[in-house]
């Protein structure tokens, strides 16, 4: 596949799922109603059905059988699941499905724009030439769309947030017409104003840190040393002497991909570092140092690194973050 081809899909999956995101609620496919004290799934109340039990139409054994059956096995198989993919792909969610890490991508490249560096707590600015050879010099302006972006984020995700609890019309209808109850208001704007603080200081220390399901399938995917991971052509070093780390500057969780798999902990697998290089080397997904493994190529990546023959220590550390 083709590298723009990847991010190309990786942008329809992520705008997909934002949009999935905001629409699951009011289409009634999965939200918790709070006045009804349980999950609507695709329009179909999902309770334990312990109804008859409180109403002394059921014994003990068929409320827990109830329990089983439509509580703890359905949580128990997607948990399953969903650690079984993250233990084979890694964060493949966080870099191609989280609605949150492409709030944090739109923004880190706004912020570029802005003042040449994804996040202000960055030491150094990132270089102005972008991997396809383009000049991309900051631009104050762009600061003024940047905070833009973090408030109706922030906005979005408040109020998307809200309808995952309360009756979505009600709340869409109460916001149009100035209604908001007091309690709605008091999340809205705490919720909002939280949003605002992280999108636009912390979003990177969220994602590492903070952010339980990322962290549960890190801790996954570093129990299996075959599962896959970006692997670096070490033979063929000598190619980045020409380069400005181009990855290393990519990488949306400001992670150096040409090292082991232990220091990668929190890659989301988007691949940004395999579209830098391909550009470097002319467009030629072949000739990229940075790819995709798994297996015994991927076992190999949990040893010490050997020395980049022909790249020096100054420009392998060059462009290294703290934000």
């Amino acid at each position: 596949m083709q590298t723009t081809t990847l991010q190309r899909w990786r942008s329809l999956t992520q705008v997909g799922f934002f949009a999935l995101f905001i629409l699951a609620p009011p289409l009634n496919l999965f939200r918790y109603d709070l006045e009804l004290g349980n999950f609507i799934i695709f329009g179909h109340d999902w309770t334990l059905r312990l109804d008859a039990l409180q109403h002394g139409q059921a014994g003990a054994v068929e409320a827990a059988i109830n329990m089983l059956v439509y509580g703890l096995i359905p949580v128990l198989l997607i948990v399953a699941a969903f650690i079984f993919i993250a233990w084979r792909w890694g964060r493949i969610y966080c870099g191609w499905f989280c609605p949150h890490f492409s709030v944090v991508e739109i923004i880190n490249s706004l912020m570029r724009r802005a003042i040449g560096k994804p996040s202000i707590w960055d030491k150094e600015l990132l270089p102005e030439q972008r991997p396809d050879g383009r000049r991309q010099k900051p631009d104050r302006l762009f600061l003024l769309p940047t905070l833009l972006a973090v408030v109706v984020f922030a906005l979005v995700w408040s109020v998307s947030l809200l309808t995952y609890l309360l009756p979505p019309f009600e709340i869409y209808s109460n916001i149009l017409q100035g209604e908001l109850t007091r309690n709605q208001s008091i999340f809205l704007l705490a919720a909002s104003a939280a949003f605002c603080v992280e999108f636009l200081l912390a979003r990177h220390l969220f994602c590492r840190f903070g952010c339980a399901v990322g962290l549960f399938q890190s801790l996954a995917w570093m129990a299996n040393r075959r599962a896959m991971v970006i692997s670096f052509d070490r033979q063929n070093a000598q190619s980045c002497r020409r380069c400005n780390n181009a990855c290393d500057n990519a990488c949306p969780m400001r992670l150096q991909p040409r090292t082991i798999k232990r220091k990668m902990f929190t890659c989301t697998e988007c691949g940004e570092c395999i579209s830098a290089c391909t550009r470097v080397q002319g467009g030629d997904s072949a000739q990229s140092l940075l790819k995709w493994v798994d297996g015994d190529e991927a076992e190999k990546l949990s040893e010490p690194p050997m020395a980049f023959p022909g790249v020096s220590t100054k420009q392998k550390t060059a462009g290294k973050s703290t934000g």
